[in-house]
């Protein structure tokens, strides 16, 4: 809708884009057939799938992980053999993974026999990253559930990337199943920089296949971000002037109201750069840039990001504003009272930014003179993501 705003206009984009509806009847489609075997989705009812959720007792697994793969189950969008292994080091029970993971868990009173149901498709399994001993025993378990001696095994690696290298050698020296598929999914970061992230694709490639290895940024499953392309290539009106002519800067803004809440070892050793900036919002902005593709083929998506990632110069420092977020002693909410050095997982004297705002710039016909300006922070007033356009004299769009 428009609505007029201090000589502006203001565009509150909040079409539906039918993506997920349409992956949804893919699944459906699929579960419902005996065998499927299409681009995206390949299921066999007669065979077990195995889910494994490497890091099952961190942060990433329990307000993340289970309640997605729970969501899944309750509304019958995995196959009915699936079963799903917690595995980490901590020395949990069934019943203290359950206690970690309930709280983040949507459950309506009807559903709670449902939800029994789930959890007795899970099993938990406490080992090391680094024993070939520990993994063997996985795998044991796992060749408990085969049919005829055969599973399709998914690897989810909710842990540091630091164990990446260490827990990808086990899987495929002790876990694989050669007669079924084996798959990998890995979370961001991929890497401290370029050489290492290079030098993690090169590890990868030697013990899989491209197709086996699935690199998730979950921010692309979040609905404004899935509009992006709907709303810039199926809107006549904004697709003709999104160009340099008509818009004179682009803001792509991401804020957190909370800190690093007992987590400021994993975060003090990458800061907000590479926790949020290089990933989330570079993806973001490839979306807001980015020409037309061919298709709506992930190839051909990702080939036009390619190209407008590589149009971007080296940033300097000083179109550069690094922070960090202290505490407010007035606050009324107990955790808003600390900033980030008072976190006792935090370094002492740690100048890690919990915020940046950095200045890129796109050297292209499309964009060539107009600022994309990203800003990225934790303990922030509130909580959202959005990205701004400032049209030239006309209107501004602020989509979020």
């Amino acid at each position: 809708m428009f609505s007029k705003n201090s000589g502006h206009y203001d565009l509150v984009e909040r079409s539906k884009m039918n993506t997920l509806e349409e992956a949804l009847r893919l699944i459906r489609t699929s579960l419902n057939s005996p065998q499927m075997d299409v681009e995206g989705a390949h299921y066999d009812q007669n065979i077990t799938h195995l889910i494994v959720v490497m890091g099952a007792s961190g942060d990433l697994a329990k307000k993340k992980i289970y309640p997605t793969l729970w969501m899944l189950f309750r509304d019958k969008l995995i196959p009915d053999k699936t079963f799903i292994y917690g595995y980490s080091r901590s020395k949990l029970t069934m019943e203290q993974l359950i206690s970690n993971v309930s709280p983040y868990l949507k459950c309506n009173e009807n559903e709670k026999e449902r939800l029994a149901e789930f959890w007795s498709y899970n099993f938990y399994i406490a080992g090391s990253y680094d024993s070939s001993a520990d993994y063997r025993s996985l795998n044991v378990k796992l060749s408990k559930h085969e049919i005829a001696g055969i599973s399709n095994r998914l690897f989810y690696l909710a842990i540091p990337p630091s164990l990446f290298e260490v827990t990808t050698t086990h899987i495929h020296e002790t876990c694989m199943d050669h007669k079924g598929w084996t798959r990998v999914i890995i979370e961001k970061p991929f890497g401290r920089d370029a050489a290492s992230s290079l030098e993690l694709s090169d590890h990868l490639a030697k013990l899989f296949s491209e197709d086996q290895v699935y690199r998730i940024d979950h921010y692309l499953g979040k609905e404004m971000v899935q509009n992006l392309m709907t709303l810039r290539f199926g809107n006549r009106i904004l697709n003709t002037g999104w160009n340099r002519d008509n818009i004179a800067q682009v803001q792509i803004t991401f804020k957190e109201p909370f800190g690093t809440e007992g987590r400021g070892g994993y975060f003090d050793s990458f800061g907000i750069i590479r926790d949020v900036m290089q990933n989330h919002l570079l993806q973001i902005l490839s979306l807001v840039a980015m020409e037309k593709p061919a298709t709506i083929h992930p190839d051909d998506v990702r080939n036009e990001k390619v190209k407008v990632l590589k149009c971007i110069p080296k940033v300097e420092m000083s179109d550069v504003v690094l922070g960090q977020y202290v505490g407010n002693t007035e606050a009324t909410e107990e955790h808003k009272k600390f900033g980030y050095s008072d976190d006792k997982t935090v370094p002492s004297g740690s100048k890690t930014a919990t915020f940046a705002s950095a200045v890129l710039k796109i050297n292209n016909e499309r964009w060539d003179g107009v600022p994309f300006i990203l800003k990225c922070g934790k303990g922030m007033c509130l909580s959202n993501l959005f990205y701004k356009c400032h049209f030239l004299f006309y209107f501004v769009l602020n989509v979020s």
